[in-house]
């Protein structure tokens, strides 16, 4: 790691004005779980750091009766023993449980979770040809690349999405509130925050160099939601794919209405199975409907030469999302 100025300021809008237009020069710093590893391995060399851990607000939960707002600083382990999160968004705060061990949980927060670097072997890796580092080609595209994406189509990068929280918040709705200089601000929906990088100094996401998230709003809607993941291990690893689900009614035989389903860790973005949503439109969820809607999910998949198998585990992740979310039996924890 080289050494580096460390500046800790008090307000979000003092952090803004450290920050400068591009990336590399100055990083920012919450949990520190991605950035400190990323400057072990000398992926990420900022000359300046800016903390974001003396900013009073960020680390606030604000539950009201239309919308939820979560700052950016608050941690993982917060969102996941929240009772009135587990509560109305099953599907963001079991997903939040799942992340890591307790040491990650009780550091990582919802911002860096949201703007954390991809999980790419030739990325992290200083001697490998990478586009996201000023290589010329991407080396998982004829490598090895057993946990990259699977919808790859007009990508010339193939990471696959990293982060988990994204996923839950997406299919219900949520919207980042972002600060840049001069006091602007701007609200996105997460569902167009991300964004596939294919150069150097781009980031897996929209925001700028010079902004920072300060909170996440969920409106409150009272949508039927759950998450399911596939993981080789059962604790301290990284999903394989990932799904979430929400939508209206959809449970008791009732017909669902509005549903959304997204999935992660398939596609350099976050991706909304539109076709396995129509699949379920105004139908009852059943085991029959939910098995349709996972095949529609992975239709127009295009495997690597080594993650062909993902493509089931899509079938899999988005009938078990559903039929969780629908309080149908979990036969595979019989």
């Amino acid at each position: 790691m080289k050494n580096f100025t460390y500046y800790r300021p008090t307000t979000a809008e003092q952090a803004v004005a450290l920050l400068e237009a591009r990336f590399g020069n100055t990083e920012m710093l919450a949990g520190g779980t991605d950035l400190l590893s990323l400057q072990k391995d000398y992926i990420a060399q900022p000359a300046r750091v800016v903390s974001l851990n003396g900013i009073a607000g960020l680390n606030t939960i604000t539950i009201g009766q239309r919308s939820v707002t979560i700052g950016a600083g608050v941690t993982l382990a917060a969102i996941a023993g929240h009772v009135q999160l587990s509560r109305l968004f099953p599907a963001l705060a079991s997903a939040a449980g799942e992340i890591g061990g307790p040491q990650i949980r009780n550091m990582g927060t919802l911002g860096g979770n949201l703007c954390q670097r991809n999980r790419c072997w030739y990325f992290r890796d200083e001697h490998s040809p990478c586009l996201l580092r000023g290589g010329n080609r991407c080396s998982a595209i004829e490598g090895e690349n057993k946990y990259h994406a699977i919808f790859t189509a007009n990508h010339r990068c193939v990471i696959a999405s990293p982060s988990t929280l994204a996923t839950g918040l997406i299919a219900l709705g949520a919207s980042a509130e972002i600060l840049g200089p001069q006091n602007r601000r701007r609200t996105v929906e997460l569902a167009k925050f991300y964004r596939a990088p294919a150069a150097a100094n781009e980031r897996e996401h929209t925001l700028a160099a010079n902004e920072l998230i300060t909170s996440v709003t969920i409106p409150v809607r009272g949508l039927t939601n759950a998450a399911y993941e596939v993981r080789q291990k059962q604790s301290s690893d990284w999903p394989i794919v990932q799904c979430a689900v929400a939508f209206s009614a959809g449970r008791n035989g009732e017909k669902a209405t509005g549903v959304r389903i997204v999935l992660s860790h398939v596609a350099p973005t976050p991706m909304i199975a539109e076709a396995a949503g129509r699949a379920v439109e105004n139908r009852a969820i059943t085991a029959v409907a939910a098995t349709a809607a996972g095949r529609a999910a992975a239709e127009g998949a295009k495997p690597l030469s080594q993650n062909g198998y993902k493509v089931r585990l899509v079938e899999v992740a988005v009938k078990r999302a559903l039929m969780i979310a629908a309080g149908l039996p979990r036969y595979w924890e019989a």
